[in-house]
């Protein structure tokens, strides 16, 4: 997995490529909760992702309630949003 961040004004960029799994959901979780305090909102780029775990799931949920609701996800491909319908939280975060 690779994540790239970046900030433009009080919004922050996390771009997930790669499998987000057990195994690399603690970066994920790292990126989160390192946000500078100053951050009002935040977009996951789930472009170039290939696979979500039930752990990667978490680290979305995690994001939703450290933005206070001021998160979207980006590019997720549609075998990604069926987890994400599958699960509920197509109903509570925006996808774009």
């Amino acid at each position: 997995m690779n994540i790239t961040k970046t900030i433009n004004g009080n919004e922050a960029t996390i771009k997930v490529e790669g499998w987000l799994d057990t195994q690399s959901a603690p970066e994920m979780q790292n990126e989160i909760e390192n946000l500078e305090a100053d951050i009002e909102s935040l977009v996951i780029d789930f472009s170039g992702l290939e696979y979500i775990a039930s752990s990667g799931v978490r680290q979305v949920v995690s994001a939703y309630k450290k933005m206070n609701g001021n998160l979207v996800v980006r590019g997720a491909s549609a075998g990604i949003m069926t987890i994400f319908n599958a699960t509920g939280i197509d109903k509570k975060i925006s996808f774009e």
